[in-house]
């Protein structure tokens, strides 16, 4: 329908949207994150949270405090090896479609903790994420931001096609493995359907 008929349309008061758009203004405004916290950015989430920034203006209302009734995770703060069975764990028990966002240099790649021998080296060797969140750590602006970014690609998503929606596609897995305590690390030390390590070439 062009414009110009879907104008004149909204001046008699018939609003015209294709079902993909109701869709996904719906699934947008109604996100519900996961209520957990792994370190200090997690602080921050509470504070964009509460009165001052008040995250609920943008659809995310609740904080759930069960993975089976929230499709948001924040993993916000530093994934430590002895924790990032547990994470990917709560994200298998979400139901789709659900979404990442990694919160603070931590999550994203170890942050200031890259070299121990105890942190994660980034949260999306096991799961996807959506949206990074850079800082350490971020300001509640920065999680507003990223969450409006994680709108923004909701309502892009495609219901049918090649290019659909990962939650519709049967051939994508909605659960990941679980990494066990190996004898020196984790095992698997990274999901293959998920991350790769950058080809360096010298």
């Amino acid at each position: 329908m062009d414009d110009g008929l879907r104008n004149e349309l909204s001046k008699q008061g018939v609003v015209v949207v294709k079902l993909e758009e109701l869709y996904n203004w719906g699934r947008k405004n109604s996100v519900w994150p996961l209520s957990f916290g792994l370190a200090c950015c997690a602080i921050e989430m509470m504070a964009a949270s509460m009165a001052r920034y008040d995250l609920s203006r943008f659809g995310a209302e609740v904080f759930r405090p069960s993975p089976r009734q929230a499709d948001l995770m924040i993993v916000a703060g530093t994934v430590t090896k002895k924790m990032a069975p547990q994470v990917v764990r709560l994200y298998n028990q979400m139901p789709e479609p659900k979404y990442v966002i990694a919160m603070g240099a931590c999550a994203i790649s170890g942050g200031p903790f890259k070299q121990g021998y105890n942190v994660l080296k980034g949260i999306d060797r096991y799961i996807p994420v959506d949206v990074h969140i850079p800082g350490c750590p971020p300001r509640p602006e920065a999680l507003i931001h990223a969450f409006m970014t994680l709108q923004r690609k909701i309502d892009a998503q495609k219901l049918t096609g090649p290019n659909r929606a990962r939650h519709l596609n049967a051939d994508l897995p909605s659960e990941f493995p679980i990494p066990l305590f190996g004898e020196h690390d984790l095992v698997p030390a990274k999901n293959p359907n998920v991350w790769e390590p950058a080809v360096v070439v010298r």
